[in-house]
């Protein structure tokens, strides 16, 4: 299962910013399709973040204290600041918060 919307505005957004964690130091949290925040290598010194889905995770620890490092499914690769999470009904992906 995957979920297909663009990430990058409208109500979709409005209501992934009232449902997001702040945990993406733990593997645990990161799984496979997840929307997440990432910061790009290049945009740590801003701090500035980049919305996609997880196609890989590349950090094989349990833990990291700057984010677990994961490729997003546009190619980009950043450690997570932000996990978006999802919770399973009858068989089918939900957002938290969106059902």
């Amino acid at each position: 299962n995957q979920i297909i919307f663009n990430t990058s505005t409208g109500p979709v957004v409005e209501a992934l910013e009232k449902i997001k964690i702040m945990d993406g130091q733990r593997r645990e949290n990161i799984k496979i399709g997840l929307i997440v925040d990432i910061v790009l290598k290049a945009d740590q010194p801003t701090g500035k973040l980049t919305r996609g889905i997880v196609a890989d995770i590349l950090t094989s620890s349990s833990f990291h204290h700057q984010g677990i490092k994961v490729r997003l499914e546009d190619g980009q690769v950043g450690r997570v600041q932000v996990v978006y999470p999802y919770k399973t009904i009858n068989g089918v992906e939900y957002l938290e918060g969106l059902t």
